[in-house]
């Protein structure tokens, strides 16, 4: 009977999982039909209106961050910027492209820098949070992150065609597993690594989200 009950309530979270994927996101505005036989799509990234955590701007959350580090360990701060700052052309952007790639290699399509293609995503990101991880059971907070994807004609950027959002794209796993409240994975206590995963969230359901509209 307890095993009965435990599986019913695995079987609903499961259920609220997979719910909460679907809806996470939307063709917010326009229509994604240009895309239809588009082989390449060119893709460009846009932090320019990203928010940090608590941080209302991208750029007081690094002043708050490099000051803090700095006022410890002289240098530190700025060390510490410029890995935030690389890591979204060395992480989280190439995680996103490849996992959008991989879902859409069903409809035939795939994203890359290309100003030849005929039309542009623009990947905006609005806001990240980049989780905490303890040893300690249970009080980890997960990343997320939350974007607006802009369809554009290369050519004549600055109208906009359709926008999809997606929110609360978090890590595909669990980041926490671990054995006796110690973690198993230097990577838990990298926020870099646990973006990117959201970036890859993102990038495979936005990916499934516009083959599914060009069937």
């Amino acid at each position: 009977m307890i095993m009965k009950k435990l599986s019913i309530v695995l079987l609903t979270f499961c259920f609220m999982l997979a719910t909460d994927a679907l809806h996470a996101q939307k063709i917010k505005s326009g229509d994604i039909k240009n895309l239809s036989g588009q082989k390449t799509i060119n893709v460009t990234y846009d932090y320019s209106a990203t928010a940090v955590g608590k941080f209302k701007t991208e750029k007081e959350y690094l002043d708050a961050g490099i000051a803090d580090r700095n006022n410890k360990k002289p240098g530190s701060g700025d060390d510490w910027a410029a890995k935030w700052i690389s890591a979204k052309k060395d992480r989280f952007e190439p995680a996103f492209e490849e996992a959008f790639n991989k879902q859409s290699d069903e409809c035939g399509m795939e994203i890359k820098t290309d100003l030849t293609a005929n039309y542009t995503l623009v990947v905006r990101t609005n806001f990240v949070e980049q989780g905490v991880e303890t040893v300690a059971m249970g009080a980890a907070k997960s990343a997320q992150i939350d974007l607006i994807v802009d369809l554009i004609a290369t050519s004549s950027p600055d109208k906009i065609l359709a926008s999809i959002e997606m929110n609360d794209a978090k890590p595909k796993s669990n980041m926490r597993m671990s054995v006796g409240g110690v973690p198993v994975s230097k990577e838990v206590y990298d926020p870099g690594a646990r973006i990117a995963e959201c970036y890859e969230t993102a990038g495979k359901q936005i990916a499934k989200l516009i083959c599914k509209q060009l069937k």
